[in-house]
């Protein structure tokens, strides 16, 4: 059984650890998700996220946005390979229910399971 909780390892902290995935990232795409993934010596899968106000105006919307792809994180994290991932969302975002972004989330998961299996 995998460990499906979301702690303060699971998150990328510093601007350093953020810098570490913005430097040479793989870039994985969605039509609303641009997400970007470094592999890491740990063995944790950590996620950050940079939606920014200028995609996604409202708080709120941000805010489900966010909690959305937390949790498909966290119930995807044990399959994932051992990554630093920054999620970034596109404009349009906002006008998806939640079952869309799942969708959108999913196929990006399995991509990059596709491309890191050794």
């Amino acid at each position: 059984m995998g460990n499906y909780e979301f702690n303060r390892e699971s998150r990328l902290l510093t601007p350093g650890h953020f810098k570490q995935v913005f430097d040479n990232p793989t870039r994985y795409g969605s039509n609303h998700f641009t997400i970007l993934i470094r592999t890491n010596t740990d063995q944790n899968n950590r996620l950050g996220m940079a939606i920014a106000k200028k995609r996604v105006k409202l708080a709120v919307q941000r805010n489900r946005i966010k909690r959305i792809v937390r949790e498909s994180f966290r119930i995807n994290n044990d399959k994932l390979p051992a990554i630093d991932m920054v999620v970034m969302v596109k404009s349009g975002i906002d006008q998806l229910d939640n079952e869309a972004i799942n969708l959108q989330l999913e196929k990006i998961w399995r991509k990059i399971i596709q491309r890191h299996k050794s």
